[in-house]
């Protein structure tokens, strides 16, 4: 499907080495021959797809030594012929170029339209365009390569074959309410009612995958927990490798959470240094408190933290924090080691001094542990609400089709299974609605 020219800068904006201005649609390669000027003999008419070449770029009102490249429909990224131009990385080189494009009859990409042009001419599937999304904004090397799944089809695979498996039912159904025999009809809805328990199993499994997923593209919550003046907020600075909350000897200093982002094997953590659980007199501190609470009755794993030098073990302050956190992924950790080297508590997950940052690496790797399950690296799972909100509706459906199986004819059951597939079309895109698809690519920038 050939449309208009359209025309954007493919790359960041800011100083750089190079930039790139690209155009996608029925004729860029004329378009090119309008503005750019090849060094030698070769014409651009004449250029060879995928193939880089040097020549002067005509801005308008100045020029460029550059380079340029053709890639011809179909095997494009957007499936349309598309020319980019390689400029200098100057933000007025790379505009006036751009607006050159438009002078010549292109028109300003939207956000997303090149990624968008590639879904409607059939180069990637709707959770794949997705994919590039997460990849682009992507604030974790964990993230990124979930992504990267996501745009290489492992979900849109894997969700095809779900829906083959229901279109051979539908098939199946259609067959039998067609021609309906009373001793066929009741065999036939017996092996329906168990290639739907096995199609129940499959998205299941595939739909608890999001509880990894939502972890790696959100971050994991990490609420630093414990009485006053156990050393949390400068176990929390040296986690970050610098000074975000303010340390102090003075029982009750951190009165409102303390918040940085650490990334641990290429997975997003958000620490939260919570202020100190106890009975207070101060207004304020009590506003703190109860802020510490909620952030620690909230987060996905708890860091307790208690101060190896005190004496006298868990108090009632102490237990009311660990009452908070059961149930939940928890570390325990024995603070201030370089005061003392007592180390009986054998409750402890790792001793820590954030003085001398003995023990630091190993609540790293704690906190890995208690957070991720283990995971396949190129196994399709869920990192998209979207995703999950559709396989879940598709899920309940699926169930619906099983118990009416028991009781309803098999015209009805087949209407529970059309949408079933129809719910799992909303990830691929073949059913999708024209607000959804809108709503995807304004997440993208201009250029991509």
């Amino acid at each position: 499907m050939m449309e208009e020219n359209i025309a954007a800068i493919a790359t960041p904006s800011g100083k750089g080495g190079v930039a790139i201005i690209r155009i996608s649609g029925k004729n860029p390669l004329e378009l090119a021959e309008r503005m750019f000027f090849p060094t030698g003999k070769v014409k651009v008419a004449e250029f060879e797809p995928y193939r880089m070449y040097p020549g002067r770029i005509d801005g308008g009102t100045f020029e460029d030594y550059g380079l340029c490249v053709y890639f011809k429909a179909p095997a494009s990224y957007t499936g349309e012929d598309i020319v980019e131009f390689q400029c200098h990385g100057g933000e007025s080189i790379a505009r006036g170029i751009l607006k050159q494009t438009f002078r010549l009859g292109a028109k300003a990409a939207g956000r997303g339209e090149f990624t968008k042009r590639a879904f409607l001419n059939g180069k990637l599937s709707l959770a794949s365009a997705e994919g590039v999304a997460d990849m682009i904004n992507g604030e974790s090397e964990a993230e990124v390569k979930a992504g990267y799944l996501l745009y290489s089809e492992k979900l849109t695979d894997k969700v095809r074959a779900l829906q083959a498996e229901l279109t051979t039912l539908l098939a199946g159904i259609d067959v039998s309410v067609d021609y309906p025999e009373e001793d066929i009809e009741e065999q036939h809805v017996l092996e329906l009612a168990d290639a739907l328990k096995k199609l129940h199993t499959e998205i299941a499994s595939l739909t608890a995958t999001y509880a990894v997923g939502k972890k790696i593209k959100s971050g994991i919550t990490v609420a630093i927990c414990g009485k006053p003046n156990t050393g949390k907020s400068s176990l929390l600075n040296r986690l970050l490798g610098y000074e975000k909350a303010i340390v102090s000897s003075v029982a009750g200093t951190t009165r409102d959470a303390v918040e940085g982002v650490l990334e641990i094997d290429g997975k997003k953590f958000n620490l939260y240094d919570t202020a100190g659980v106890r009975e207070s007199g101060d207004f304020i501190e009590n506003i703190g408190i109860e802020r510490a609470e909620s952030i620690i009755r909230s987060a996905d794993v708890a860091v307790f933290v208690a101060d190896m030098s005190a004496q006298g073990g868990i108090d009632e302050e102490d237990a009311k924090v660990l009452e908070m956190v059961k149930g939940k992924p928890l570390i325990k950790v024995l603070n201030k080691s370089d005061i003392t080297r007592d180390e009986t508590d054998t409750d402890a997950d790792v001793y820590t001094s954030a003085v001398t940052g003995e023990g630091i690496e190993k609540l790293k790797r704690l906190l890995c542990e208690k957070s991720f399950s283990a995971l396949s690296e190129d196994a399709a799972f869920l990192i998209e609400e979207r995703h999950y909100d559709a396989l879940s509706r598709a899920q309940t459906l699926i169930e619906k089709g099983i118990l009416a199986c028991k009781t309803e004819p098999l015209d009805l059951i087949g209407i529970d299974v059309k949408e079933a597939w129809d719910a799992l079309g909303e990830i691929t895109g073949e059913t999708a609605t024209e607000r959804i698809i809108e709503e995807i690519f304004a997440k993208f920038c201009v250029g991509k």
